[in-house]
């Protein structure tokens, strides 16, 4: 039996036992209950048959009239009508969405890739018709562990990154977009400028500039349950970032313009001790707000 038939007879209860039993191993059974279930509540203006008959014969009386039992064409198009919208409406709402709050999330793909969601970051993407549309929409920052052999998109408000089979942190607030590649390679993408990152190579654009540099962590400190934060060559603004999300707190360096790179260990269960250092290094002064609120001045 034609399929569209049969789903119009099924639209219309009029399936035997046996066709319906048939009917119900499709495996598209369960979208057809679905549109079923949505265009019942369509409201649409009432349709006055005998009204309309009564017109057709007013104006062609010598018109042979032929009452149809059913008008299956009609029925199929407002069937596919009902699809089609439905299914636009699937695709755009059947969305998964994990927001690291105060705590970092940790958030399984489809795909068997895992993501670790920092503090006051969120990630999104569709898992309808995951396998045709791997993409992540990223705010904020999130560490990719990307299962062998599968490959997926990052999209930020700043670049995209393209990766496959690796291990890579991406980072996109404010006006900062910094990529680290752990394992395997990664594609990234910012304005008109495309590079290929490689184990242990990391790249920063801020403000439209540039700069590369290089890492000997296995995993970004935040997403590590080590009780030290380790840095090879980095900024200070890095490290600053890297301090406020382990400790959520909000560090103000705005007055402070230096390129002295660091290179050591801080403490990632005592922020006092850790401000010290990043204070006595860089040579500047602690002022506290509150308990979340800091800000580090030139002395």
């Amino acid at each position: 039996m034609d399929e569209d038939y049969k789903l119009a007879k099924w639209l219309n209860n009029e399936l035997t036992t046996e066709e319906l039993a048939e009917f119900k191993q499709n495996p598209d059974f369960p979208l057809y209950e679905k549109i079923k279930e949505n265009s019942a509540r369509l409201k649409t203006p009432a349709f006055d048959q005998d009204k309309m008959l009564s017109n057709v014969v007013a104006t062609k009386k010598a018109t042979k009239v032929v009452k149809l039992q059913q008008n299956w064409f009609v029925r199929i198009a407002a069937v596919l009508v009902i699809a089609l919208g439905l299914s636009f409406f699937m695709v755009n709402s059947f969305k998964e969405k994990y927001y690291g709050t105060e705590l970092t999330q940790t958030v399984n793909l489809p795909d068997n890739s895992e993501v670790i969601v920092n503090k006051n970051s969120s990630i999104e993407y569709k898992t309808f018709f995951w396998k045709n549309n791997r993409t992540i929409d990223l705010k904020g920052e999130a560490y990719f562990k990307v299962a062998k052999g599968k490959t997926f998109e990052v999209n930020t408000n700043l670049g995209k990154v393209t990766v496959l089979g690796t291990q890579f942190n991406v980072n996109a607030k404010d006006n900062t977009f910094e990529v680290t590649c752990y394992e395997g390679k990664v594609k990234v993408k910012y304005k008109n400028q495309e590079l290929i990152l490689t184990k242990g190579m990391l790249v920063t654009f801020e403000n439209d500039s540039k700069k590369e540099g290089k890492t000997t962590l296995s995993m970004p400190n935040w997403a590590s349950d080590e009780i030290e934060m380790s840095f090879t060559n980095q900024n200070l603004k890095t490290i600053i970032t890297d301090i406020e999300n382990t400790y959520n707190v909000t560090i103000k360096t705005n007055t402070i313009a230096t390129e002295q790179l660091f290179t050591g260990k801080l403490p990632s269960n005592n922020l006092d001790v850790a401000l010290q250092i990043i204070a006595s290094t860089y040579h500047l002064q602690i002022n506290k707000s509150n308990e979340t609120s800091f800000e580090l001045v030139k002395k």
